[in-house]
């Protein structure tokens, strides 16, 4: 299928051939019949790729102290590879979608196959939505008329906000799609309405849906002539809807307000405020979020976890059906605001007069009809290579931040031969797989699974699909590397020694089952591993991560998807302390922070003992609550009268070491290169695994031990 993409960056605007997404829980497929182009935040997020970098920091000073802060810890090298790997990933565009069902995933039963419906869904041919963010359209209503209705719900959302009473006297800044739009829908309410914007085509609109006007390009005062419509009392409230830097529409919405009314900001403007403009008058001053209520909380768009509908009576979705109640009774037009029509096959050329035509408003993309190529999951990219015998051909399964900027060019390097590559949308798996060189992208897993000429598995998807993976690459006896963790619970961990057993008592070949603890393979840590392996007297390791936070909405907090930070990312620190004491771990302790009202999650600041059986002892510092100056990272080893120092995987110092004093590296490594090449020499060696299996099954375990601890 194809898709609409942006690379934010060179600015270029493309058609991409994507695999066809699969649909999970809670999720509709959907077949794109119309869409339409969102002039305001589309043509900015063009204009932004297009920029320079040095435009693009200007506009973004905040993502700039983030790329500071990340050089003072990271190091330059690694932080200029995350912001160019960031920048060239391309963004998915468009969010007003109107199309038909043709699959629904487990748990929905709102909809069904042949439902009109629309959504949120970008520029492409099928698209993948959640439930809550889709309604279904009245018989009455056109594809195209339909396209119109996410766009819609936010000029609505801004209205509800707004609070406006029959016969009050209204203000909306800023006459574009959006503006237009909540124009009529303030006529619909019986409100009287003035608008004003600089193009005097949108004020001729304006005027035709029952608006007086004021144009500042022809010299006209918009707070004079909002005094004037007020009969000088001021007006009840004032909607922006404008996308500007300015301050002003701000400045004249307090100026041209009553006492105590309301302004709504529904568009992007400066918020350098007035105070004495806003307290004289009390003035209300609000941010409209996008479709209203259930917007950006993950629990109602993902989950599915709908608001009750006598508490939260508009909800994002109900605004949408809202609209579209508007549309099927005549009460909105939005065919008035169609400047521009295009076949979908020739997207590239809206988007031309997106940015070169600045008067154009409503552009519509009209669809073809359906055909195989649709619903195809699996996109070649190149002529199938032939592939040497015994060599490791990988299908990757998974290509977020970690596996496509670190994991997946490691093997790359190491000289895996890339064949597949596997994502659930797509569109990343279809970028980096033309990148990195993969035979074929796929939103299918059994591709990789079933594909006789694919020997590897790299596991790189969220946690909680891990320990399946894992089996069925076992049972299918490939070769496998998991990123950790292997597993979430205990019981995950003894099916996939029951697999592995299975296999073994079958007489059949068995894989190489590798797990992504790569620090013990640091350069940094291989050199403190030889300091260390002459001392045979107990050792003493304090490991102290400056973990970062992370919301606790995000999916790797949560128990069950997740596993907890602990589970995903200290089990790290408990494979490189027993790496290191080489003996295994007898006992554990675990202390967290205290319960508090301030803190929500309290199993990411923890303090973790460790005892080993050679009498080692070692302490987990997981602290969640630091700051991104201090380095993420550090570990001291207590031994033999002398200390060894390691500070974020750059710079290793002996204290009092015989013979050592420091090295430093010029950019941080963990490890992951050699890691992966140390698995990839096992399959071609058939020489045991770089981690013994003994250690896998122990630091797993241990791991969710400690976190099931921690969580009480």
């Amino acid at each position: 299928m194809k898709q609409i993409l942006q690379n934010l960056q060179n600015g270029q605007t493309e058609l991409g051939d994507i695999p066809c997404p699969s649909v999970g829980r809670g999720q509709l497929l959907i077949q794109t019949k119309a869409s339409l182009i969102s002039a305001g935040t589309e043509r900015m997020l063009v204009d932004f790729g297009k920029a320079s970098m040095l435009d693009k920091a200007r506009q973004q000073p905040e993502k700039v102290k983030m790329v500071l802060d990340k050089i003072s810890t990271d190091g330059l090298f690694a932080t200029l590879d995350a912001v160019q790997s960031k920048l060239g990933q391309p963004l998915p565009l468009g969010y007003c979608n109107a199309g038909v069902v043709v699959a629904v995933g487990a748990g929905v039963t709102e909809f069904v196959v042949g439902d009109r419906v629309a959504s949120n869904g970008n520029h492409a041919e099928m698209v993948r939505v959640p439930k809550n963010l889709c309604a279904k359209i009245p018989d009455g209503v056109s594809d195209e008329d339909a396209a119109f209705t996410v766009l819609s719900a936010i000029a609505l959302q801004g209205i509800r906000l707004v609070k406006p009473e029959l016969g009050e006297r209204v203000v909306v800044i800023g006459l574009g799609l959006i503006g237009l739009v909540t124009v009529q829908l303030l006529r619909a309410q019986g409100c009287r309405v003035l608008g004003i914007d600089f193009d005097e085509n949108k004020l001729a609109l304006a005027r035709k849906f029952g608006a007086v006007t004021v144009n500042p390009a022809n010299g006209e005062d918009p707070v004079a002539a909002a005094m004037a419509f007020s009969a000088n009392r001021g007006v009840d409230a004032v909607l922006i809807t404008a996308a500007t830097k300015s301050n002003e529409p701000v400045s004249h919405a307090a100026q041209m307000s009553r006492k105590r009314g309301r302004i709504v900001l529904v568009g992007v403007s400066g918020l350098e405020l007035n105070r004495a403009e806003f307290f004289e008058k009390e003035l209300s001053f609000q941010v409209s979020c996008s479709y209203g209520p259930g917007r950006y909380d993950k629990q109602y768009e993902d989950g599915g976890v709908d608001y009750p509908f006598g508490f939260v009576r508009w909800t994002e979705q109900r605004n949408f059906e809202a609209v579209l109640g508007m549309l099927a009774d005549g009460s909105v037009d939005v065919q008035t605001l169609i400047s521009h029509r295009f076949d979908f096959d020739n997207a590239v050329s809206a988007y031309d007069v997106l940015t070169q035509e600045r008067a154009a408003l409503g552009i519509v993309l009209k669809y073809g009809q359906e055909s195989e190529s649709l619903r195809q999951r699996t996109v070649v990219l190149s002529a199938t290579p032939q592939y040497a015998f015994g060599e490791p051909v990988i299908g990757v399964l998974g290509a977020g931040n970690y596996a496509s900027r670190v994991l997946i060019p490691a093997f790359k390097k190491a000289g895996a031969s890339m064949g597949s590559i596997v994502t659930s949308g797509g569109v990343s798996g279809a970028h980096f797989g033309k990148k990195l060189g993969f035979a074929s992208v796929s939103t299918e897993d059994a591709q990789i699974f079933e594909d006789a000429k694919i020997n590897t598995v790299v596991i790189a998807t969220r946690h909680d699909s891990h320990a399946n993976f894992v089996i069925k690459a076992i049972e299918a006896g490939k070769h496998v590397f998991v990123e950790k963790p292997i597993a979430l619970t205990l019981d995950q961990i003894e099916r996939i020694k029951s697999a592995w057993s299975k296999r073994e008592a079958s007489g059949a070949s068995m894989p190489i089952l590798m797990i992504g603890f790569n620090r013990r393979f640091s350069p940094l840590v291989v050199k403190m591993k030889s300091l260390l392996s002459p001392v045979k007297s107990p050792k003493a390791f304090i490991y102290t991560c400056n973990a970062g936070a992370i919301p606790a909405d995000h999916w790797t907090q949560n128990a069950e998807t997740g596993g907890g930070r602990l589970v995903g990312e200290a089990c790290h620190f408990v494979d490189l302390l027993r790496h290191l004491a080489d003996s295994p771990i007898t006992s554990f302790q675990v202390m967290t922070m205290g319960r508090n009202p301030a803190t929500s999650i309290v199993d990411d600041k923890a303090i973790i003992s460790l005892q080993f059986e050679d009498g080692s002892i070692g302490t987990i510092q997981y602290f969640a609550n630091g700051g991104k100056r201090f380095p993420k990272e550090r570990l001291e080893v207590f031994a033999a009268e002398a200390v060894l120092q390691l500070d974020n995987y750059r710079v290793l110092r002996g204290f009092g070491w015989p013979g050592f004093n420091k090295v430093s590296l010029w950019s941080q490594d963990k490890g992951q290169d050699v890691c992966v090449r140390a698995f990839l020499d096992s399959i071609r060696s058939g020489k045991n695994a770089p981690i013994p299996l003994e250690q896998i099954w122990e630091v797993s375990k241990l791991s969710i031990e400690i976190a099931d601890v921690a969580r009480k």
